[in-house]
């Protein structure tokens, strides 16, 4: 089982800084790679960035050069630090993982916090 709880989303004026946290618990020792995506209201839900487990990461375009993702693999954690913030950034943003369980990879997903980027 995985279990992943997400923090640090509210609201920010444009321009400025927030650090999202997630931390999974269970089979973090499974885990692959972990990352970030986003769901703005009408939209669908996008990949923000990943990071694998040997520390290789990958951005959307919209992101590169704002956004920096990390992870701490011992205690299972993800943080994604955004600064530069858009309004366009508004969403909630959903914590992912990619472990594996019993020889396939499986998703498993955090219940969103709320990113508002309003002045």
């Amino acid at each position: 089982q995985m279990q992943l709880v997400e923090s640090g989303g509210g609201l920010v004026q444009p321009g400025g800084s927030l650090r999202l946290s997630c931390a999974a618990s269970g089979s973090i020792r499974s885990i692959y790679a972990m990352g970030w995506y986003r769901q703005a209201p009408g939209k669908q839900r996008e990949l923000v960035a990943g990071i694998t487990s040997g520390g290789l990461t990958n951005y959307a375009d919209s992101v590169k050069g704002r956004f920096t993702i990390s992870r701490d693999n011992a205690k299972g954690t993800v943080d994604l630090q955004m600064i530069g913030l858009k309004r366009e950034d508004t969403a909630v943003y959903y914590c992912n993982v990619m472990w594996s369980r019993y020889g396939d990879y499986v998703d498993s997903w955090g219940q969103g916090t709320q990113v508002t980027v309003s002045s």
